[in-house]
Order: structure tokens, then C-alpha cells, then sequence
């Protein structure tokens, strides 16, 4: 161990006793009544020491004000060199900094909210690019490309190489037209493997109720199927009291609303009613002086009685 490395450890005998420099330098730099006791002090060189302050400002439990003096070789002035606020060991700190795009979760983005897209995002690819020639990274083989100019070869004069205007029909821009697909960029492979993902976890075979249906959605009759590559594995439900009503859903998902799992029978219908048009039935309009409980008797009986 050099000489130079003794003297760096052993705090300078000048610095270490300027505690009241390093005070005033703290207080200076802070607001008033918030620097603490004098906790301690550390060699930072040869003639360098800093000087460790306790902090009272409400919120900064486990910080320090830490002043820096030094003094010049051969010099009997010791001179300040920084003051800072530095966290301790059990200091409360702020949670490590996230960019936005990685705090954002489903349903933060509201009305009139706009959601920038990353020039390099991973999960889109460039797409129509509006040029008749595919990009250098394009999907298409130069195998692909060579029939495609030899089809137009049929229904034209020649190549389209060889023709002084390229044709409208069977180019890649009016093919792009016609199909809907001009967009600057299209989903690549990961953003269909991350959307994949997502829909499973949240609609997939795994889920408590996909494990306590009766049968899977890929043959229920409210699936409504979805084209492109995702729909080998995923469609869409259609069925309003699923609590996947919809959503994008797995072919191996299934709930209890499957429209097979319990078939109701058709209520019987009873049979129509009978009526004999034929036969008249009457109907008196008084009743018959013999269907009572009281006999009748003449009123010559009934006036010996008093009775009217």
C-alpha cells in the first residue's frame, strides 16, 4: 500500500475540524431550522473531506446535507467545495422512474386521449408502402415476385418491366387499393403473438370458467368466426349473457351459456278447441217455475196469511 493511499484514508486534520464552515454551507443552501446534528464525516481524498448533517425537512426521513471542504497543499485555509443533499442507507426514496408507455394498462385511454406510437415499435411491421416494387425486408421471395410479373406478362403487352407505363390492374398498388390494405404498418409476427397471448389469458382454456363449462366454444353456435391467421385459434362471441359477449374469445374457452350444453324441450301445445257448429243449444230467459227449493202455490193460499 503507497504512502498516497495512507494519507487518502486518514481524514486531513484542518478539514475535518471545519464542522462550523461546513454548517453554514448547509444551512446556506437549505431553509432555515432544517439542518440536524453533525453525524459523522468521511476522507473523500488527499485534504478532502465531507461532512454529514442530519436533515429535518418533513419527507426526507433518512437524508443528509453533506458538505465538501477542501484545502490546497501546503495551505492553512480550508475552502468549501460542494453542498448537496445526499439519501442515507435507510433513506425514503421516490420508486424508480417508469416511461409512461410502460405504465399505461387497459382503460387508461379515455375520450379525446391520444396514444403516440413508437417509430420502432416491435409489434407493427411497415406495410403498403406505395410503391409498385416490394421494401428490401419485404415478406414476398423473389420466387413470388417472378410469377407475379409473369401473370401480368398474360393479361398485358409484355413485362411490366418492358411496358412505358406500369399497368393499373395486377399491381401491387391497385391490389393494396382493392383489398383495403393500405396502411403505413400492419401487425407483425410478435404483435400477433403478444395479442395471441393476451386474448388467452384473459379468454383461454385455463380460466376458472372455461374449466367448469360444459363444452368448448369451438362449437357453440354463437361464435361469430374471424379471418386472417388468429382465426385458427380465436372468434368472436355473440352471445349476450356470456360474460364474454363481445370479446375475442379462444376456440378452447368455453361458459355456461354454450348453445348446446342444455337444449330446453318445446313446451307442448295443447290442441285446438272443439266447436259443434251444428247443434243449437237453448238458453231460457227466465227460469223454470220448478227449479227453486220453495213450491210454488196459488196466491189465494198465500192471502189467508196477511200476505199480498
Amino acid at each position: 500500500m503507497s504512502a498516497a493511499t495512507t494519507r487518502s484514508r486518514t481524514p486531513d486534520r484542518l478539514c475535518a475540524e471545519a464542522v462550523d464552515l461546513a454548517r453554514a454551507a448547509a444551512e446556506e443552501a437549505a431553509a432555515p431550522g432544517v439542518v440536524g446534528e453533525h453525524s459523522g464525516l468521511v476522507s473523500e481524498g488527499d485534504r478532502v473531506v465531507t461532512h454529514f448533517f442530519e436533515c429535518k425537512e418533513l419527507g426526507y426521513r433518512g437524508w443528509r446535507w453533506a458538505v465538501t471542504v477542501a484545502r490546497a497543499s501546503r495551505a492553512k485555509v480550508v475552502t468549501l467545495d460542494e453542498a448537496v443533499l445526499l439519501p442515507g442507507s435507510d433513506a425514503l426514496l421516490a420508486p424508480e422512474w417508469v416511461p409512461w408507455s410502460e405504465r399505461l394498462r387497459p382503460g387508461d385511454l379515455g375520450p379525446g386521449d391520444l396514444l403516440p406510437t413508437e417509430a420502432e415499435d416491435p409489434r407493427l411491421e411497415p406495410g403498403y408502402s406505395g410503391e409498385d416494387q416490394p421494401p428490401a425486408d419485404s415478406a414476398v421471395s423473389q420466387e413470388l415476385a417472378e410469377l407475379a410479373e409473369a401473370e401480368d406478362a398474360e393479361v398485358t403487352a409484355g413485362a411490366p418491366a418492358n411496358l412505358p407505363t406500369a399497368p393499373s390492374r395486377g399491381s401491387i398498388a391497385s391490389v393494396a387499393e382493392e383489398l383495403g390494405m393500405r396502411r403505413a404498418r400492419v401487425l407483425s409476427r410478435y404483435g400477433l403473438h403478444v395479442a395471441a397471448d393476451r386474448w388467452e389469458e384473459a379468454f383461454g382454456a385455463q380460466t376458472p370458467m372455461a374449466q367448469a363449462a360444459p363444452a368448448a366454444c369451438v362449437s357453440c353456435g354463437f361464435l361469430v368466426p374471424i379471418g386472417g391467421s388468429l382465426g385458427q385459434a380465436f372468434g368472436l362471441c355473440a352471445n349476450e349473457f356470456s360474460p364474454a359477449d363481445g370479446r375475442i374469445v379462444a376456440l378452447s374457452y368455453g361458459c355456461g351459456g354454450h348453445s348446446e350444453a342444455a337444449v330446453m324441450p318445446k313446451p307442448p301445445q295443447p290442441p285446438a278447441p272443439v266447436i259443434d257448429e251444428t247443434r243449437v243449444d237453448a238458453f231460457p230467459l227466465r227460469p223454470a217455475p220448478d227449479s227453486g227449493s220453495v213450491p210454488a202455490v196459488p196466491d189465494e193460499e198465500t192471502a189467508e196469511l196477511g200476505h199480498s
